[in-house]
């Protein structure tokens, strides 16, 4: 015998209490993803201060931290809040929005933790990219690598010797992976 799940909405989601954990929605589900650690957070804040300096210093947009969540599918809903995240200037309207943004990030950026699986990950970057974010960038804290995922081209995997060149997505952002991790 099975038993339903009731599937919840993005509002449903937006009002629920704040129970000192982050929630994702996916297909309707609730996802609780526990405290990464300070590894994770470590990086999250190197690379969304070096996005941040670039995109600020040239106006070319805005640059999100993980409690920004992106409303990528609906009926059932799906929520994602990508570690860190890009909307370029010209897609924000007057106002930032105090819900979910109803667009897709034009860069979302997933900082791996110990808890993350490579099927949860697999499956984040491909909502990302089927709701047309331009770029999604896994970092690999542990490896010190990266890898650079884009609608129909094979993954780039960099190492610290390389540079993470975004300038397709983020006009003239290019950084050596080795900033990421110091």
């Amino acid at each position: 015998m099975s038993v339903a799940t009731r599937l919840i909405t993005a509002e449903e989601l937006f009002n629920m209490p704040d129970d000192g954990m982050l929630h994702e929605l996916v297909r309707g589900e609730l996802r609780t993803l526990p405290p990464p650690g300070p590894r994770h957070g470590y990086v999250c804040s190197a690379i969304n201060a070096l996005l941040r300096d670039h995109v600020r210093a040239r106006q070319l947009g805005y640059v999100f931290s993980n409690d920004t969540g992106y409303l990528l599918a609906t009926d059932p809903d799906c929520v994602r809040g990508p570690d860190v995240s890009f909307v370029s200037r010209d897609r924000v309207g007057s106002e930032l929005p105090d819900r979910y943004w109803q667009i897709a990030p034009d860069l979302a950026v997933e900082v791996l933790s110990p808890s993350d699986s490579l099927e949860d990950v697999e499956e984040k970057v491909e909502q990302y990219l089927q709701v047309g974010s331009k770029a999604v960038v896994v970092i690999k804290p542990k490896r010190r690598a990266v890898t650079i995922h884009r609608n129909n081209q094979p993954p780039v995997n960099l190492s610290e010797t390389d540079t993470l060149d975004l300038s397709d997505v983020i006009d003239g952002f290019r950084c050596p992976v080795a900033d990421i991790f110091k």
